[in-house]
């Protein structure tokens, strides 16, 4: 009894006649289908009446039943436009003005919170070179305050 290796794929020789075809292929792209064409291939799979039309009208088509199904559903919700072809990705959130001014006052706020560690250090800083110099800083007496 032999073993085979199920790793072990055996590739059957081509022709040397028949060079591999070096021709890079386009990219294929996404087929999009107008509101009529929709329009027209709906009413011709309502039309169908024998078995195996609408088979036969997918493939002529290149379709999947999904589609017709999808296609159905936005018709029968009257929506004529959906049946357009829509943008792909994700839809735009509309802008809510209250985000905009919160994120408008988080921004002020975090750089007037910048400005007072910066201040603060140069007080520290400065009371930091009169203790040095021996020079006494003038501090507003409880009275002289109002």
């Amino acid at each position: 009894m032999t073993s085979r290796n199920p790793s072990l794929i055996v590739v059957p020789p081509q022709p040397a006649s028949r060079p591999p075809d070096p021709e890079v292929l386009l990219k294929a792209s996404r087929r999009t289908f107008s509101a009529a064409a929709k329009l027209r291939i709906l009413n011709e799979a309502d039309a169908c009446t024998q078995p195996g039309q609408i088979g036969a009208l997918l493939r002529r088509e290149g379709l999947y039943s999904s589609h017709l199904v999808k296609w159905r559903r936005s018709r029968a919700a009257g929506q004529l436009q959906a049946l357009a072809p829509q943008p792909r990705g994700p839809k735009p959130v509309p802008s809510d003005p209250l985000a905009e001014e919160l994120a408008q006052v988080r921004t002020e706020n975090a750089r007037l919170h910048a400005r007072l560690a910066q201040a603060e250090l140069i007080i520290d800083v400065q009371k930091k070179v009169a203790q040095l110099l021996g020079a006494s800083l003038l501090t507003p007496r409880s009275d002289e305050r109002s």
